[in-house]
């Protein structure tokens, strides 16, 4: 098994979608969404751009499930991922965007990361379905704002700047795997750190 790790630069609740008792990896990290396996771990660590969670873990979640956009939109436990534009700040960050159309062209619903005048925003597209792959799991630790730093035995899973790490480690796994449980509560812990505002979209620029 193996362990992916990643800094979280913006944090919104949208990739990865903490809500409803799921974690979802549904879009950026293509590279990540297309190698993990059901058994893997995804972590997000808190990036320069905001001191109070530089370094510390956002989120961790084990893949218990893979699938593919199509499936993911058409499945009925998910539903309540597809944004809801007029809703909640929860609901407008909907992670269930992508799917086929008639004609076989992606089709990428109102969200964070489409245009605000309804058209396409191909940047997001193009970089999402890169990898046809949803992660989805309900094992899954997320602290959000209030990211916690992790213990010198699990320092080397830390990831600074651009792309991702990954480390295939028994020793590691066991001890991450330990350290998580010892938490009396898991799933949704704290809110995301750009969740106290109005709803943002992403331009797709990733400088």
């Amino acid at each position: 098994m193996a362990i992916f790790s990643y800094v979280l630069v913006r944090d919104y609740g949208f990739a990865p979608n903490p809500f409803y008792a799921v974690c979802t990896l549904a879009t950026c990290k293509p590279l990540i969404r297309g190698k993990a396996c059901v058994g893997d771990w995804v972590l997000g660590f808190g990036s320069c751009a905001n001191r109070t969670v530089m370094g510390k873990l956002i989120y961790a979640m084990k893949v218990e499930m893979k699938c593919t956009f199509d499936e993911y939109w058409n499945a009925p436990e998910f539903q309540r991922k597809k944004p809801v534009m007029n809703g909640s700040l929860k609901q407008k960050y909907g992670d269930n965007i992508y799917h086929h159309g008639k004609n076989g062209e992606w089709i990428q619903e109102d969200s964070h990361h489409k245009n605000a005048d309804g058209t396409i925003n191909e940047k997001n597209l193009n970089r999402d379905t890169k990898k046809d792959c949803v992660l989805i799991s309900r094992q899954y630790w997320y602290w959000g704002k209030d990211a916690i730093p992790i213990p010198d035995t699990l320092q080397e899973l830390v990831k600074k700047g651009r792309n991702h790490k990954e480390k295939k480690s028994l020793i590691l796994e066991n001890t991450l795997e330990k350290w998580l449980h010892s938490f009396k509560v898991k799933g949704y812990i704290g809110k995301p750190a750009k969740f106290s505002g109005k709803f943002e979209r992403y331009d797709g620029d990733l400088s």
